[in-house]
């Protein structure tokens, strides 16, 4: 009874009424009093009641109207995110659902407490949490609290690919992708319209060619025509063309020929006079070719029309062949397209050219520009390399050297080309393989798919050509 009439005191002083010890008597006959004391347990249970509804209404009001933080998803990308309900404040969940979740590719796990899965749609999300709390009835309704989960749309999703005007008088195709047999290797070459091209339909600005020269010598050509020059794109093409079509004349023929003698002197006697010889072929062939070949693009630009910087690409290619000594590579580069030869094992790189990027502060020198044949450095564009065997001849455009390679001094890393090596393989985010081996069936195709991988800000042309 203690309680009913600690409430009774309480209730009469706050109407103003104050029990004094002489009233007490008469107080707690009052209280004995049957109908009164059940009015006073009718008050007190009822206000009891009243407290629990509010404590239990106020708490479910309070986890409504909590925000909660999700982290973003992105439609196609592994997505898990912690769900804790503790971690929340949300305490005494008795039962609970997620309604909306059962198109989005993601689950709920209650032993992780993660939301995970794989997301199928983008937009915002609209989830509803229903539950009930401890205290609730059984047959009580499930309270509704409703959140966000942001997932974004797959970037490549946002870029369009249309097709290029294949009326355009220097038309080409967007994207090429072949396999051959090459002297005593193979070669395996993808040329792709990148991105930012494709996405306004205009064309692939790079290029490329590789053929079986005479007397056993092979070259490969990549050229790469100048985002930025009107007609680059034929620029790129008669580059790669002008250069195959020196080295197939018939001095070209008779040179290389002589310059067969000449090796075969060079590893006899190794000295500076076969040196000098070795430099002066370089500089009267390989720079010959690069010369004729701007002279022709200076041709055709007075006769289409054009400026010789409509026409602006850079242009790199390899002669190789194969003596009893080993293997022989002639290189010419101009522009920011590396070469490198890996040896067996890949425990070695051998870089054939230098590129512009770091000299010129950024800027790129294409075959176009006269001043490369006046620069003192001219020769520096030419080399000569020797290997016993290799696993690997590569040349690529700038869209693979700034996506895979970031930085000119990575090129002469040995560990990035082994993981450049690892992602062809199938160490990439797409899990695509590209099996280099002259037995594999699907070879283009699997190159072609590596091509299309995605690097966040590069989306220029990409070639790639793999002499293996």
């Amino acid at each position: 009874m203690k309680k009913e009439k600690d409430y009774l005191l309480l209730l009469l002083k706050n109407n103003g009424i104050n029990i004094t010890a002489g009233r007490m008597v008469f107080f707690e006959n009052f209280l004995k009093e049957e109908k009164n004391l059940e009015a006073l347990q009718t008050i007190i249970n009822n206000q009891d009641w009243i407290m629990n509804k509010w404590k239990l209404n106020n708490k479910i009001d309070e986890m409504i109207q909590k925000p909660i933080k999700i982290l973003n998803a992105t439609v196609g990308k592994p997505f898990e995110t912690k769900f804790d309900f503790e971690k929340f404040g949300w305490e005494g969940i008795s039962a609970y659902e997620f309604i909306g979740l059962e198109d989005t590719g993601l689950v709920y796990d209650q032993k992780t407490k993660q939301l995970t899965g794989i997301p199928v749609k983008s937009g915002d999300i609209k989830i509803t949490f229903r539950f009930k709390i401890e205290g609730q009835a059984e047959d009580a309704s499930f309270n509704d609290k409703m959140f966000t989960i942001i997932i974004n749309p797959d970037p490549k999703s946002l870029w369009k690919n249309l097709p290029s005007d294949s009326a355009d008088p220097y038309t080409k195709e967007d994207n090429v992708t072949q396999f051959s047999k090459l002297g005593s290797k193979h070669i395996a070459v993808s040329c792709k319209r990148g991105r930012s091209h494709a996405n306004v339909g205009s064309f692939r600005e790079d290029d490329f060619a590789f053929n079986e020269l005479s007397n056993g010598w092979s070259i490969v050509v990549i050229s790469d025509g100048a985002g930025s020059a009107k007609v680059s794109r034929q620029g790129s093409h008669l580059a790669c063309q002008g250069i195959v079509e020196f080295f197939k004349s018939s001095e070209s023929k008779q040179n290389l020929e002589r310059f067969d003698d000449l090796v075969e002197l060079h590893n006899n006697q190794r000295g500076e006079e076969t040196n000098k010889r070795i430099k002066t072929f370089l500089y009267n062939n390989l720079g010959q070719a690069a010369f004729q070949t701007h002279k022709k693009l200076e041709a055709f630009a007075d006769q289409a029309g054009l400026t010789l910087k409509d026409l602006s690409a850079t242009l790199i290619f390899t002669l190789f062949k194969k003596f009893e000594s080993g293997y022989v590579f002639l290189s010419f580069g101009v522009g920011d397209c590396p070469m490198a030869v890996l040896n067996k094992g890949l425990t070695e790189v051998t870089l054939l050219n230098w590129i512009d990027v770091g000299d010129y502060g950024g800027g790129t020198r294409f075959i176009t520009m006269p001043e490369i044949f006046k620069d003192e450095k001219f020769e520096t564009r030419l080399n000569f390399h020797q290997a016993k065997d290799f696993s690997y001849l590569i040349l690529m455009s700038d869209g693979i050297y700034d996506a895979k390679f970031v930085v000119e001094s990575s090129l002469a890393d040995i560990k990035k080309w082994q993981q450049f090596m690892h992602d062809l393989n199938g160490i990439n985010e797409d899990k695509i393989k590209v099996e280099i081996s002259i037995d594999n069936k699907n070879l283009e195709k699997q190159l072609s798919d590596w091509m299309d991988f995605w690097s966040v800000g590069n989306h220029d042309d990409r070639t790639l050509a793999i002499v293996f």
